[in-house]
C-alpha cells in the first residue's frame, strides 16, 4: 500500500550529527554514521518479535525488519520530518526523499483555566516549568528546588504537575495540570521544560526564551540545538538540578536581550513556514490523486 513516513525526530543516519536518542554530541562524520545504522538495527531487533507475529495473523510473507528497511530506502520511500529546517537544517548526506517540511501544530481549542487567567493578569509574566511525560525519583525535592531557584531570580511561576508529579505553593506560584502551550507559553517570561520535541517546538512557537532541562531519548539532542539558536543560555539536566544551577541561567535567559530576540525571531520564521503543502501534495503524490489548490493565505 502506498505509504508516507512522517516523524518528529531526524532518524535516518547522517555523518553531521550522532543519532539524536544516543547523544547530543557529535562523535564525527564517520563514527556518527556508524551510530545512525546501529541505532536502526537496534530498533529493528525490538520490533522484530512483534512484526513476524503481525506478519503471520496477516497471512503475509515473513519478511524481516531489516530486510524491509532496506526496500524501502532502495525505493526512496518519502519521509516528511515534522520540525523546522530553520531548528535543524536538512544533512547534506541524506538521501532524496528525506526533508524537514516544518512543524505541525496540534488543532487544540481548548480555553485556559480561568485560575490561570487570573493567574497571569494578577502579575508580571511568569516562567512556566514543566517536565512533560517524565518522572522523577524525588518530586518534593525538585519542586522545592525549582521554586527556590524562581524566587531567588525574581520569577513567579507556572508549575505543570506532568508525570513527574510536581508542586508549589505561594501567592507566586500556581500549579496547573494540562493547559494548551500555545496559549500559555506567549504569555511567559521563559519556559523550562524537558526538550521533548513537541514541547520545544512549542516554546519556539512562542518566541520566549527557554531554559532546557533534559532527561532522557532525544532531549538532550533539542536541548543542544536551543542553546546554539542563542534561545537558551545553557543547559540544566536534571541530574543537576538544584536552585543554584536552575537560578542564575533563569535570570540570564530573561534579563539577557539576546535570548529575547532571537526567541522573536526564530519565533517569526517557523510563522512564516508552511508545512502542511508539502505532505499534502507527498501523499497525493504517491496515492495518485490530483494536486488540491490550497487557499491563499492572504
Amino acid at each position: 500500500m502506498p505509504s508516507v513516513g512522517a516523524y518528529l525526530q531526524p532518524l535516518h543516519p547522517t555523518r553531521v550529527f550522532a543519532p539524536p536518542v544516543v547523544s547530543a554530541r557529535s562523535f564525527g562524520p564517520a563514527v556518527n554514521l556508524m551510530a545512525g545504522h546501529a541505532v536502526d538495527r537496534a530498533v529493528d531487533r525490538i520490533f522484530t518479535d512483534a512484526a513476524r507475529d503481525l506478519r503471520t495473523r496477516l497471512g503475509l510473507p515473513p519478511v524481516g525488519l531489516a530486510a524491509s528497511r532496506r526496500e524501502r530506502e532502495r525505493r526512496h520511500w518519502p519521509v516528511r520530518y515534522g520540525f523546522s529546517p530553520t531548528i535543524v537544517p536538512r544533512p547534506r548526506d541524506w538521501r532524496p526523499g528525506l526533508d524537514p517540511v516544518g512543524y505541525w501544530w496540534t488543532y487544540d481549542q481548548r480555553r485556559l483555566p480561568d485560575e490561570v487567567e487570573d493567574f497571569l493578569a494578577s502579575g508580571p509574566a511568569p516562567a512556566f516549568v514543566g517536565l512533560g511525560s517524565a518522572t522523577v525519583p524525588d518530586a518534593a525535592r525538585v519542586s522545592a528546588e525549582v521554586v527556590a531557584a524562581l524566587r531567588a531570580a525574581g520569577l513567579r511561576g507556572v508549575i505543570q504537575q506532568g508525570w513527574a508529579g510536581l508542586a508549589a505553593d505561594g501567592d507566586d506560584m500556581l500549579t496547573v495540570d494540562d493547559v494548551p502551550h500555545h496559549l500559555l507559553f506567549p504569555r511567559t517570561a521563559a519556559v523550562v521544560h524537558h526538550c521533548g520535541a513537541g514541547t520545544t517546538a512549542a516554546g519556539l512557537r512562542a518566541g520566549v526564551p527557554a531554559v532546557p532541562v533534559p532527561i532522557q531519548f532525544d532531549a538532550g539532542f533539542w536541548a543542544r540545538r536551543l542553546v546554539r539558536l542563542g534561545i537558551a543560555p545553557c543547559t540544566v539536566p536534571l541530574r543537576t538540578l538544584t536552585a543554584d544551577a536552575l537560578a542564575p541561567a533563569l535570570a540570564e535567559a530573561t534579563r539577557n536581550p539576546s535570548h529575547v530576540a532571537r526567541a522573536r525571531a526564530v519565533a517569526a520564521r517557523l510563522a512564516a513556514e508552511d508545512a502542511i503543502t508539502p505532505v499534502d501534495s507527498t501523499i497525493r503524490r504517491v496515492a495518485g490523486l490530483p494536486e488540491t489548490r490550497r487557499p491563499s493565505s492572504r
